[in-house]
């Protein structure tokens, strides 16, 4: 088992709380995204075991993260959304200089793969124009709401694969997004199940999609990674801060979200 997957685990979930925060980026961040979509793929297969060591630990970690910083990151949301969401953009935009490191695009990006990036970051920042308003909890437990839910945990899990996609953004979108986290919060099994199986079954499908372009178009897919990473810079960001005392919090949130990106990568990538 690699346990220092848990810690890694913790990174990843308490991002995927936040909407705009795709945990595929922090897991670039934390130089174990190609790692992950080949074990996730690898699950079907005779090395099962050998990627249950690596899963295991990191869904611990995932789901240790969000269970117990569901309150916290949602009550940081509520009452300082403006600093939360420039902490993330530090800490996404910290991860750029690793993305480039990864796929070496100084060296292999020609012309095609620059235009595949300005597709990526349309394609993500586009969705700012999105209506991704909170709605209210569904307090109705009827078939077509656990439709709904299953339907939006896959479609979530999809975007959490994809660096710069933010899962809990696509919740947002649907709809969902308030009566998921109520659901974590309380811990109402029936929601948990029907999001959770919704969740898996995406992120098996979604990553073998990724698998076959890792595999077969490293460069240009990588390209698109850097794309989408940048497009949603233009998701997170909040907007200027209207007074001192929020453009102070901002500008320190900044710094530290740039800082634990780069204390990160120090340590991943130098693992």
């Amino acid at each position: 088992m690699e346990w220092k997957n848990i810690y890694r685990g913790m990174v990843m979930g308490a991002s995927d709380v936040i909407p705009g925060v795709s945990g595929g980026t922090i897991a670039v961040l934390l130089g174990i995204y190609d790692r992950l979509i080949a074990a996730i793929n690898g699950l079907l297969s005779k090395d099962w075991k050998k990627q249950l060591g690596f899963l295991v630990p990191l869904g611990i970690g995932i789901a240790t993260a969000v269970l117990a910083l569901a309150n916290l990151i949602e009550w940081l949301f509520e009452h300082y959304p403006g600093p939360t969401q420039f902490f993330f953009l530090g800490l996404i935009l910290g991860v750029l200089p690793y993305l480039s490191h990864k796929a070496d695009a100084r060296n292999t990006f020609q012309i095609r793969h620059l235009i595949i990036l300005l597709i990526g970051t349309i394609i993500v920042g586009s969705m700012v124009f999105l209506n991704a308003e909170e709605s209210a909890v569904i307090a109705d437990r009827s078939l077509g709401t656990y439709i709904l839910l299953f339907f939006s945990g896959f479609i979530a899990s999809s975007a959490m694969v994809l660096p710069g996609i933010s899962g809990s953004f696509m919740l947002l979108v649907i709809g969902v997004y308030k009566t998921v986290i109520v659901g974590i919060s309380n811990l109402q099994l029936d929601v948990l199940a029907v999001v959770g199986i919704g969740i898996v079954l995406g992120i098996i499908v979604m990553s073998k999609i990724i698998n076959f372009f890792l595999t077969n178009y490293y460069t240009a897919t990588f390209a698109l990674v850097i794309g989408l990473v940048i497009g949603s810079v233009f998701v997170v960001f909040p907007g200027w801060p209207t007074t001192t005392t929020l453009l102070m919090l901002s500008v320190v949130a900044f710094a530290g979200g740039l800082f634990v990106a780069y204390i990160l990568g120090k340590v991943e990538y130098k693992a």
